[in-house]
């Protein structure tokens, strides 16, 4: 079989304009519905518990695990396995995301019966607002689409591209509504790049540099040892109180080489920059970054919380950290 790497660049780019013009198209059913969903999951007591058979099972667990990631405690029950003994795992006060593209295959309609039974509230998630799903639910949220990805309009794509997108939209809302902060996000990815990249401090990298420093009156051959010596290409520069008041970097030492000619008189307070660029050792590894990059700037003063200066970091200790 000979393939016609026209055809497949081709079809590739149908299938993601079919899906992309789905997913815009769900923009128009966010209404009033939407956020009176929003707003029982959130005053619920209990978990959200999602859902569905075949590929929408499938699409239930992915949200799962991003509605648990972003605030909202949820957990997944394959609507088959659920007729057969685990629906035990839903409590009272829970809410239940059912997910069907049809909404009326035999194991949802039992289980619609069984959820009713409970006394649980039933969110659709459904592309048919005509379905045994729909008609037995509290809310809905409507995944029409008008075909599949698929040639044949047979096999889930589209569809199941739309369920998602609508989860991931709930699930921002509800982050958004219970106020989840980069703190929460850290606290539920502690692990891995992630974590770090959420959790690392300043802290936690300057103590392993050394501590450049000169006083004002410091001569020119000491400033250039204790630059050279420390390998941050800069030093603090300290009063006779040690406290901070200015900064000394490679590029000040090129300056002041080109303005004296006599540099047996050039001291630090002749060359320093006053008033330098510094950050809390409180702050994240990841605002410093940011505040580096903003100011052009390859090392950065980390000060206490009594503003005194205990370290640097330099740029590359970031990109090598994050």
């Amino acid at each position: 079989m000979q393939l016609n790497f026209k055809e497949i660049i081709q079809s590739a780019k149908e299938a993601l304009r079919i899906e992309g013009e789905a997913v815009l198209e769900l923009i128009h059913g966010i209404g009033d519905e939407f956020a009176q969903i929003v707003a029982c999951i959130v005053a619920s007591k209990g978990r959200l518990v999602v859902t569905g058979v075949g590929k929408s099972a499938i699409i239930g667990a992915k949200l799962v695990a991003t509605f648990n990631s972003t605030g909202t405690p949820a957990l997944f029950m394959h609507g088959a396995d659920a007729i057969h003994g685990d629906f035990g795992m839903v409590q009272p006060n829970d809410v239940i995301l059912c997910i069907s593209q049809s909404g009326n295959t035999p194991e949802i309609q039992v289980l619609v019966g069984i959820i009713a039974q409970n006394g649980n509230k039933i969110i659709a998630l459904t592309g048919n607002k005509a379905s045994f799903l729909a008609k037995n639910a509290q809310f809905c949220l409507h995944s029409h689409i008008q075909k599949e990805a698929c040639p044949h309009n047979l096999a889930p794509t589209t569809s199941t591209t739309a369920q998602l997108a609508l989860g991931d939209a709930l699930a921002i809302c509800l982050l958004n509504a219970r106020g989840f902060s980069p703190t929460d996000f850290a606290r539920t990815h502690p692990g891995g790049a992630l974590g770090k990249k959420l959790t690392l401090k300043l802290s936690d990298i300057y103590p392993k540099n050394q501590k450049p420093q000169v006083r004002l009156t410091d001569n020119l051959q000491t400033i250039i040892v204790e630059i050279s010596g420390k390998r941050l290409g800069a030093t603090a520069v300290l009063n006779h109180k040690n406290e901070l008041q200015g900064i000394i970097t490679d590029g000040d030492l090129r300056r002041a080489m080109q303005k004296y000619t006599d540099f047996s008189t050039v001291e630090a307070q002749h060359i320093f920059t006053p008033n330098p660029k510094t950050i809390a050792e409180t702050a994240l590894a990841t605002d410093a970054l940011e505040l580096m990059q903003h100011h052009n700037i390859t090392q950065i003063i980390v000060t206490s919380a009594s503003h005194e200066y205990v370290g640097f970091v330099h740029i590359h200790d970031l990109l090598n950290q994050i």
